[in-house]
């Protein structure tokens, strides 16, 4: 007798699973239930209809019910909306959201990929007709035609996560005022504060009006007001302040709820109903470095999970190694990735670590298009186990960031990563690639070979009036330095030496930490035992500067700022 197999809502899980049930078994009866019009659409992508860069917003939907049905025989009823779960009965309740009719459907095994819903704060003006969110293909083409028919200049975006950063960036492109405004100290959260400074300049030299620190308060009659009492023209609000797991069907069903609020799945991603499974963004997973249920509201690890359940439905056994939480995005003129534990989560979670932060070319200086590739990588301390990474630059970071989630996946170390034989061009990468770069510079430090101060802690030393040795030419040197550094080029500080102390602690950088490094390791074999290296160097902590510069007016640590 063939299975019949039902699933509740579409898109990277819901659908992934039916398509994988087919595949498996050609016999089974498979129907999917989504409530709104389209079963399977492309989320991920629907900010980029905003700057046209998605032109039509029907391409954003992937495959419409008759699709399914023509290709995979997958029948996929739209406009109907799962109300009920009928445990005893082994049947749904479902409402035709167009007629208003119930009716019931038998399941032998039930799929649940409810996703998540938009949180809407409880503030006066949250339920204006100017107020949006963005879950689905309908949100996106209600925001677009609503700010080109009303012919609005002045939109505010509300959360600084990948939606709020990406739908601030795509109506800045398509021409629009825009304001973000986002609660903690900074936007995207995978990244720590230092990176994302880099990502802070990004977004203002691009015009987008950045408030970071502030929440909101209220939104008024073409305006917002933050909890600071700022107020900001805005005639019309995207609220991305994050979303929570849509689990009403679940709990009106008896299904367990888990401790982050995701519904609770086992190894297999099965409930505690052997006959209903759940996965996407609704459901709560393993994190495999934090040994801990976590949430995680990604395309990719829901497909993961799609296939393994398909696959347990037909004996076929899979293994659940946990997530890490791999992401990128593009911003404006920049790549951005992050994967694993940033030093922030690391710390949080009483984890010894450490961290490299360097920027080498992301191709052969005298190529075409070579541009600096900010990078963090976070091991631990004393075992060298890499526990993260983030990448940012022009060029291809999503590579790298790729390479460091494969090693997490295979506890890789350092010394791992360092003896890794990665593929080489001059118009791609370099000989030593950024990784392997990021390897050796964490092994020195894991080995005590050298020492070094981060960025973060530069302004303090400028302020104190530490010994700062600039190591770059005179020219380097003219065109923007820390107030208080003194030019020793890394050409001639052998012939200076009598020139820095040796009763006190010498910190030496240049443009981007490798000359610096260079002096270092020479003054430690020269008899300079307190000296330290710059971590990031001058164009690392003109980036992690320039924002906070900016917004607060404070007394500036360089004579000029130099990007280049």
């Amino acid at each position: 007798m063939s299975k019949r197999v039902l699933v509740v809502g579409g898109v990277a899980g819901g659908a992934s699973v039916a398509a994988r049930v087919r595949r498996l078994d050609e016999s089974a009866e498979v129907i999917m239930f989504e409530k709104g019009p389209h079963v399977s659409f492309s989320n991920c992508s629907l900010p980029y209809h905003l700057s046209g860069i998605v032109e039509d917003s029907e391409k954003l939907v992937l495959m419409s019910p008759e699709m399914f049905k023509n290709r995979y025989n997958i029948e996929a009823r739209v406009h109907q909306e799962v109300i009920q779960i009928n445990r005893d009965k082994k049947t749904i309740t479902v409402k035709d959201v167009l007629t208003n009719k119930t009716y019931e459907e038998k399941y032998d095994k039930l799929v649940l990929s409810p996703g998540a819903t938009p949180i809407r704060p409880n503030i006066e003006g949250i339920n204006n007709s100017n107020v949006f969110t963005v879950r689905n293909v309908v949100d996106i083409e209600k925001i677009n035609s609503y700010i080109k028919q009303s012919n609005i200049q002045d939109i505010a975006v509300i959360g600084g996560g990948f939606i709020g950063v990406e739908v601030a960036e795509n109506l800045k492109l398509a021409g629009y005022h825009v304001t973000l405004v986002e609660f903690a100290k900074q936007v995207m959260a995978p990244f720590d504060y230092d990176m994302a400074q880099i990502l802070h300049k990004e977004m203002v030299d691009h015009g987008v009006n950045l408030v970071l620190d502030d929440g909101l308060a209220q939104i008024g009659e073409g305006h917002i007001t933050t909890n600071s009492g700022k107020k900001m023209d805005a005639q019309a609000v995207v609220l991305a302040i994050g979303v929570r797991p849509e689990t009403s069907l679940a709990k009106e069903a008896g299904l367990e709820i888990g401790e982050t609020g995701g519904i609770k799945v086992d190894h297999n991603y099965l409930t505690n109903d052997k006959n209903i499974y759940a996965v996407g963004d609704a459901i709560e997973v393993y994190h495999r470095l934090l040994h801990k249920p976590t949430r995680l509201a990604l395309a990719g690890p829901a497909q993961k999970q799609a296939r393994a359940v398909a696959d347990h439905i037909y004996g076929i056994p899979s293994r659940n190694l946990g997530v890490i939480g791999s992401s990128s995005i593009h911003l404006f003129d920049l790549n951005a990735a992050s994967t694993g534990l940033n030093a922030r989560t690391a710390e949080q979670a009483g984890i010894q670590h450490d961290y490299v932060y360097l920027m080498p070319g992301d191709k052969v200086g005298l190529m075409p298009n070579s541009n600096p590739m900010h990078f963090k990588l976070i091991y631990e301390y004393p075992t060298g186990r890499i526990l993260g990474a983030q990448a940012i630059g022009k060029g291809n970071v999503d590579k790298r960031i790729d390479v460091i989630a494969t090693m997490i996946t295979m506890n890789g170390t350092l010394e791992d990563l360092k003896d890794l034989e990665l593929s080489y061009s001059p118009m791609l990468g370099t000989a030593k690639d950024v990784v392997n770069h990021a390897a050796l510079v964490g092994l020195n430090l894991l080995q005590g070979r050298y020492k070094e101060v981060k960025v973060s802690q530069v302004r303090e030393l400028v302020e104190n009036n530490a010994f700062i040795i600039d190591a770059r030419e005179k020219g380097e040197y003219s065109a923007g330095h820390f107030k208080n550094a003194t030019n020793i080029p890394l050409s001639e500080f052998r012939n200076r030496l009598d020139e820095i102390p040796k009763d006190q602690p010498v910190y030496v950088h240049c443009r981007s930490g490798q000359r610096s490094y260079n002096m270092v390791m020479a003054l430690q074999h020269l008899g300079f035992d307190n000296v330290f290296n710059i971590s990031g160097s001058y164009l690392g902590v003109n980036l992690y500067e320039y924002f906070n510069d900016l917004v607060t007016g404070r007394d500036k640590i360089v004579t000029e700022y130099n990007f280049k």
